[in-house]
């Protein structure tokens, strides 16, 4: 069972349903937004008025679902899901879920109990309106995690920081932690057009140091397809992962029109080490 904790400091008592929102035994209250979501976000967890990421951002990412560029690895993404062999409604958290493409569409395809969370409530927004049946949180995943241990069979993190002590105390004993980064080679081509140079940065290797001491590594696939995008995918592209910020960068961004580059994500999958006795 999937129980959110008071993110109230020195709180930390269960919340429970009440009225539109969700109330803990102490009172305080935190109300649904329309869209369904809840926003559990304190003022000591943010770095800024509105973080996350930006609207453009959001919205690039959200024409890029749109128009398919996201389906490519939804089959790689659904296969090391079912290699874990999870029962029927397991507790699936989508840390930084952005506005719910993989979340969504994984509860739209197999029956999981699907909670995501994002340091962005714009983000959030978007993913509660899209996929309704999700339970979506607005809370800092790289501060505590607002749920109690053991709440889940499945972690995702296929886009966020990881912060292995709470992904450990969230998980099962015997669950799972699903990772995805971007491959040496993703948007190599793109990259080169714009930054002037397309270096190789193995991203797999130091997440998975980071996790050594709470994950022990079961299975790891790199899924790659190579994609030819025209000049509004080019465009959205950039805004939704941050590239093309520089001016000389923003110039030969707008230069550019159809390109054919590599997209590629390594996905690892990983098992919580039992408790040292």
């Amino acid at each position: 069972m999937v129980t959110l904790l008071c993110p109230v400091r020195g709180c930390a008592s269960p919340l429970a349903p009440a009225a539109g929102g969700l109330v803990c035994p102490r009172g305080h209250r935190f109300d649904l937004a329309r869209s369904g979501y809840c926003n559990l976000l304190q003022p000591q967890d943010r770095r800024s008025r509105r973080p996350g990421d930006s609207a453009a951002a959001l919205a690039a990412r959200r024409r890029l679902a749109d128009r398919g560029l996201g389906d490519w690895l939804v089959p790689h993404l659904l296969a090391a899901f079912d290699a874990l062999g999870l029962p029927p409604g397991a507790a699936v958290l989508d840390l930084g879920c952005g506005e719910g493409f993989h979340l969504g569409t994984l509860a739209g395809q197999r029956e999981v109990a699907a909670h995501g969370l994002d340091i962005s409530a714009p983000a959030v927004d978007l993913a509660a309106r899209r996929y309704p049946r999700a339970t979506w949180i607005v809370a800092n995943a790289d501060r505590a995690l607002p749920y109690a241990a053991g709440s889940f069979d499945l972690a995702m993190a296929l886009t966020s920081r990881l912060h292995p002590p709470e992904l450990r105390r969230v998980l099962a004993a015997g669950g799972a932690l699903l990772v995805g980064v971007p491959a040496a080679d993703d948007l190599v081509e793109l990259r080169a057009a714009v930054q002037g140079e397309g270096r190789l940065r193995d991203r797999l290797q130091p997440a998975l140091a980071s996790l050594g001491a709470d994950f022990e590594l079961v299975a790891h696939t790199t899924a790659r397809v190579r994609v030819q995008l025209d000049a509004a995918a080019v465009h959205d592209l950039l805004a939704a992962t941050y590239r093309g910020a520089r001016d000389r960068e923003r110039q030969r961004a707008a230069g550019l029109g159809e390109i054919v580059t590599t997209m590629s994500r390594e996905l690892a999958t990983l098992r919580r080490r039992p408790l040292a006795p």
